[in-house]
């Protein structure tokens, strides 16, 4: 039985596009957006981290006037969806946003029904797309990571430390994030014109006067419990083992049957992630596909979409007519 329910948006001042609804997962609120018609190809879109479905803002609307079915999911513990989570979940990280996006395809864009999804990550939105297609290949039939986290640990990992010195880690872990004062940070950042410096490391064009995305990250940073939701974000990612890395997940999807076709695209400005490291990823794996769009930083499909919106497009026109099986 499905558990969605849906309700009337309670916010007001997010950027809009298509309609907006939410679905409960593990009993826990998760807002989505979609547009387009029921008939068409789904699209996925996850957001990166700070962001929401509300990041997406130049681009849903487009892929739906080019004939698919688009989604925006906002992820557990940001944009609209359930910061609170009560104990009911103790720790966020890849592998859980992972087993929610999987639910989600299953439920609301009905894989069964609508057939394979095509999803598209920003960042953290990338690392949760890859990381569904390692549990769950049947439901996808391309990913489109823009660009992809985690290129710092381009190498398998093949270094194995004790199980005691692992136990003290990640208890040195946990009293760090307890300790640290997040929402403090947050409060400073959120309120303050810090906002507007941290936004910038992610972007190449000036940012300054773009107010319409400080509302987007600003509004659910300022939610009561936007803390709790990051501890639980910095001490999951954090304590993470190998197999949910990066590395090991690329590893994994390596050896799939019918893997399905995954395009990076970079921006060649990108502060957080620097093209070189792409580069290399490309060479370690060279069945990704790379495309680099010039003056673009981190999250190159707000930044520049005209540019990101064509590169989409024509990846999957290709694939379309393309003879590979997808």
């Amino acid at each position: 039985m499905k558990s969605n329910i849906f309700k009337k948006d309670p916010f007001i001042g997010s950027p809009e596009w298509g309609e907006s609804k939410y679905w409960s997962y593990k009993d826990l609120s998760v807002h989505f957006r979609v547009t387009g018609d029921e008939s068409n190809p789904p699209i996925v879109l996850i957001h990166g981290f700070g962001a929401s479905s509300d990041h997406w803002r130049n681009n849903a609307e487009i892929f739906a006037s080019e004939g698919f079915r688009v989604f925006g999911i906002d992820l557990i513990g940001f944009g609209k969806s359930e910061q609170n989570l009560q104990r009911k979940i103790k720790y966020l990280e890849n592998q859980f946003w992972a087993n929610q996006l999987a639910s989600f395809l299953d439920e609301i864009v009905d894989i069964q029904k609508n057939g394979k999804v095509i999803l598209i990550g920003n960042s953290l939105g990338a690392l949760t797309a890859i990381t569904t297609l390692s549990e769950r290949p049947e439901l996808i039939k391309t990913i489109i990571a823009a660009p992809l986290p985690e290129p710092v640990f381009i190498n398998p990992i093949k270094f194995y430390f004790p199980s005691w010195l692992v136990k003290v880690k990640s208890f040195l872990i946990k009293i760090f994030f307890h300790l640290f004062p997040l929402k403090i940070l947050i409060n400073l950042i959120s309120r303050t014109k810090l906002i507007t410096f941290a936004l910038q490391s992610a972007y190449f064009r000036s940012i300054s006067n773009d107010n319409l995305l400080k509302r987007i990250v600003t509004v659910p940073a300022r939610r009561p419990n936007a803390s709790k939701a990051l501890r639980s974000m910095c001490v999951g990612m954090s304590n993470r083992a190998n197999y949910s890395k990066g590395p090991s997940i690329l590893e994994k999807i390596k050896n799939l049957p019918n893997r399905p076709p995954i395009l990076l695209i970079w921006g060649n400005k990108d502060k957080l992630i620097p093209i070189f490291l792409a580069k290399k990823l490309i060479k370690l794996h060279p069945w990704l596909k790379l495309s680099v769009i010039d003056n673009a930083g981190h999250c190159l499909h707000d930044e520049l979409p005209n540019h990101f919106n064509q590169i989409v497009l024509k990846w999957l026109e290709n694939l379309k007519t393309s003879e590979q099986p997808i």
